[in-house]
């Protein structure tokens, strides 16, 4: 059995053996003259405007749940499509069904106001 696996331990040695390599002989090769531009922290080509302790609004995470949820959920329509004609009336009652509790779940977040950016 090791036969088998033998090959494939080598190239995931060889691997780590190479990116430790890379690691090591970098930081023994590489220039190291740091400057305040260097170590100044990178934000879109933009400078840095606040530090790093500005707190997010509760809005910003519940938005980005939200599309989350309701991106993978539509991602659910893609394979039924594919699959349409194999599946019959019960796929299609079934993906209505599906659609149905999205629809209403959509529906309550609008009503709730938690699509609203203010």
């Amino acid at each position: 059995m090791l036969d088998i696996y033998l090959p494939i331990l080598v190239v995931i040695g060889i691997a780590f053996a190479f990116a430790l390599g890379s690691v090591i002989f970098s930081r023994l090769i590489g220039v190291k003259k740091p400057t305040a531009l260097k170590l100044s922290p990178y934000e879109c080509g933009m400078p840095l405007l606040q530090g790093a302790e500005e707190r997010f609004s509760i809005k910003f995470y519940i938005i980005a749940m939200l599309f989350i949820l309701f991106d993978i959920e539509c991602v659910f329509l893609y394979p039924w499509a594919v699959m349409f004609k194999k599946l019959g009336i019960f796929g299609f009652v079934e993906m209505g069904v599906f659609i149905i509790i999205l629809l209403v779940g959509y529906i309550y977040v609008w009503k709730k106001g938690a699509l609203e950016w203010e």
